[in-house]
């Protein structure tokens, strides 16, 4: 990044910034380059190489303060890792709301467009430890921070729409089942094992959630280029008090694309820290990721015109039904400064919330309320977790809690608590007359019962709306997926109760998820026969929704879309620049690959530089590729084992690629090039070298055809690619 680009980027607003300034007086840590090193009290070290001994062969003084303070401290760096969402990366950026939202919510950081709101955003998989990968099948965490005027607002959700299960009270059950087996710790990351499917087999309400996390949308691309939601239906209050029920979605710029799973596995050996990386690199880049905020408004009288229930996280609305309007725009515009003091210290809960939103009775959310804060005490420390410089708000706060560990905050004077006149002299009292946060006075229904609504029963028909609105290439995946997780159990009555439940989603998806599994036919009867099964369906207004699937999502660009460019001795680099040229002002980023670093001599004698080796950044790592010309290098690449497996995996995973002039025999050698009825899809084949079309139109020509193969992400209709050894 530009120390240019870095300016533009910004920060965002310090807090306390006359504590700041006093603490710079006295004197504080400081990231910067310094001439002495000190202990946490200020004290000079006059050697970090040697702890203080009786004799240079003698035994360790316990009076080497320096040393103990030191070790004391690395023995205390770790702090308990979040039980779910453990592992995540993070980003700074804004919100710019696009017009007032005033007649819905008095919401201050949704009103004027003029206003960037400064967020944080942690992007995260459920189910892992810190240190598992990447690219499992997971669902993916969707937390935004507003550091707003009116206090913080936290957005807590997901990239998927919808829950496993509708009450609170199971989502423990949920996780349990999910985790690693206690008995043995395994598998790590991964829901491919016994007790996560006999658990979602029992409960039929995972049914929905269940379709999207055996589909495409659980391994993202990039972070960059997926949705994220709120998952559960929250308030807008305005200013009269009137209340809309609101769902809210974030759509990426760069549209919502998948990785292949084979491709997803491959990812996670070669490199665990791929999402984390694409993440920090684009923002480094200045490559700025962007989001749009969406929202779906249901008036207060229209809380049961739906056919289903708002309150049911188990549900979405289907775009068709209530279309998503578009109030704003967020910007990720800079990486932390330190991963441990934000990324890992930053505490979100949906129970933060600032006036104009506010909650609805949805009964996980409900549950959420109580569990983030007892998570963040326990995680932090104590209570004063709000008090971390991440976690702190832009606005000033005030209140009369008071100490507790980690306390920063030095309050001053006599008084802590309310009412009180010794503060200032006058009666200060806070009684619900002085404005504030207030809860939508919403009438309750008695009795109080413990009993679940009847109108949470139906369980499949959303899931069958889902698979119906994915594409053909989408639906082979989802049963692929269904195949690869229940074939890894032990116990095949758990992948008959499976498939069961899955003949009330589509018969022909549960009949092809189990013609590989070693059972019998799926049996729906057998499903509703079991204990607390409820096959309860609804007539839904749409048949399919088209917004359910990733395909033909994006503005169409290529930016920041990776492209190998394949090199040896002999290489042809007169067709290499202009092409290569031309993606790039395209937006797409290119890496020369070869079989060694530094670089090769082109067929004129040129020196091309390699950035990258076949063995340590496989095909995985790229979006397309590119071959150029060159008789002598073309034939070295044939020659060459792991440039062979490259390109063969690329053809397999349905990427882009284009071949100029000998390139083109490559793919001919490897049994993939054009046939009589032409080029397999998404692959551009010129068969004459550049140098010989004349001039640069025909380069120019070929970089739009490959530009526009790669801006359709996968060529899933490509046909045989289950025959390719990759």
């Amino acid at each position: 990044m530009t120390p240019q680009n870095k300016a533009a980027a910004g920060r965002r607003p310090k807090t306390g910034d006359a504590a700041n300034a006093k603490q710079e007086q006295l004197g504080g840590y400081t990231a910067e380059p310094a001439a002495r090193l000190t202990t946490n009290q200020g004290v000079q070290i006059p050697d970090n190489h040697n702890s203080l001994k009786a004799g240079v062969r003698g035994p360790t003084l316990l009076e080497d303060f320096i040393l103990r303070e030191k070790i004391t401290h690395f023995d205390h760096e770790r702090i308990p890792e979040r039980a779910v969402h453990a592992r995540g990366s993070a980003a700074h950026g804004y919100f710019q709301v696009y017009k007032s939202m005033s007649q819905f919510t008095c919401a201050d950081f949704l009103q004027d467009p003029a206003v960037k709101t400064p967020v944080f955003v942690r992007f995260s998989t459920v189910a892992g430890s810190r240190g598992s990968a990447d690219t499992v099948r997971d669902v993916r965490g969707f937390a935004v921070k507003f550091y707003t005027q009116q206090g913080n607002y936290d957005l807590v959700g997901n990239n998927i729409p919808v829950f496993f299960v509708q009450d609170a009270i199971k989502f423990p059950d949920l996780v349990h089942a999910v985790k690693p087996e206690p008995h043995h710790e395994m598998p790590q990351a991964a829901s491919a094992h016994d007790t996560f499917w006999d658990f979602a087999s029992l409960m039929p309400e995972t049914t929905h959630m269940l379709m999207w996390a055996m589909s495409d949308r659980a391994i993202p691309r990039s972070l960059r280029m997926m949705e994220g939601f709120g998952v559960h239906t929250f308030r807008f209050v305005n200013a009269r008090g009137e209340s809309h029920f609101v769902k809210f979605h974030w759509k990426p710029k760069l549209g919502i694309h998948g990785l292949v799973w084979d491709e997803a596995q491959k990812i996670a050996g070669k490199d665990a820290d791929f999402h984390r990386r694409d993440l920090w690199e684009a923002i480094e880049n200045g490559a700025f990721p962007e989001w749009e905020l969406g929202v779906q408004i249901i008036p207060q009288d229209k809380e049961h015109s739906l056919g289903f229930d708002l309150l049911d996280p188990t549900k979405l609305i289907p775009e068709e039904m209530v279309p998503v309007q578009k109030i704003g725009k967020m910007v990720l515009n800079r990486n932390p400064d330190n991963f441990f003091a934000e990324t890992e210290q930053v505490a979100f809960h949906p129970g933060h919330v600032v006036p104009g939103i506010d909650f609805s009775n949805d009964p996980l959310l409900q549950g959420r309320l109580f569990s983030y804060t007892d998570t963040q005490i326990s995680r932090l420390g104590g209570a004063n977790f709000h008090e971390l410089p991440i976690n702190k708000s832009v606005c000033p706060f005030h209140n009369f809690q008071r100490d507790g560990m980690h306390r920063q905050t030095i309050a001053r004077g006599q008084v802590a608590y309310e009412p009180n006149s010794l503060g200032s002299g006058s009666e200060f009292r806070v009684d619900g007359s002085s404005g504030g946060f207030q809860s939508f006075p919403e009438e309750l229904e008695p009795p109080k019962v413990r009993r679940r609504s009847p109108s949470f029963d139906d369980h499949f028909t959303q899931a069958r709306l889902f698979f119906n609105s994915q594409s053909a290439a989408e639906k082979e995946h989802i049963i692929a997926a269904f195949r690869f997780e229940l074939s890894k159990l032990e116990v095949p009555a758990i992948r008959q109760r499976m498939v069961d439940n899955l003949a009330h989603v589509d018969e022909k998806l549960a009949r092809r998820v189990a013609e590989s599994l070693g059972i019998g036919a799926p049996d729906a009867k057998a499903a509703a026969g079991r204990a607390g099964f409820r096959d309860h369906r609804i007539t839904m207004a749409v048949e399919e929704s088209p917004a359910l699937s990733m395909a033909d999502t994006g503005d169409g660009s290529v930016r920041t879309r990776k492209v190998a460019i394949l090199v040896a001795d002999g290489v042809d680099s007169a067709s290499l620049k202009p092409i290569r040229e031309a993606i790039e002002q395209a937006g797409a980023q290119c890496k020369v690959v070869g079989p060694r670093l530094g670089s090769v001599t082109s067929a004129s004698k040129r020196q091309v530089d390699v950035d990258a080796t076949f063995a340590n950044t496989p095909s995985v790592m790229f979006d397309a590729v590119l071959v150029p010309g060159g008789k002598e290098a073309v034939a070295a690449l044939v020659r060459n084992g792991d440039a062979v497996h490259f390109v063969l995996e690329a053809y397999k995973h349905c990427k882009a690629i284009c071949t100029v002039g000998e390139g083109a025999g490559l793919l001919s050698t490897l049994g993939i090039g054009a046939d009589a009825k032409g080029a397999p899809a998404g692959v551009v084949v010129a068969a004459t070298p550049v140098t010989n079309l004349g001039d640069n139109t025909a380069a120019q020509q070929i970089a739009h055809a490959f530009v526009a193969a790669i801006a359709k992400h996968r060529h899933w209709d490509r046909a045989n690619i289950d025959a390719v050894p990759a």
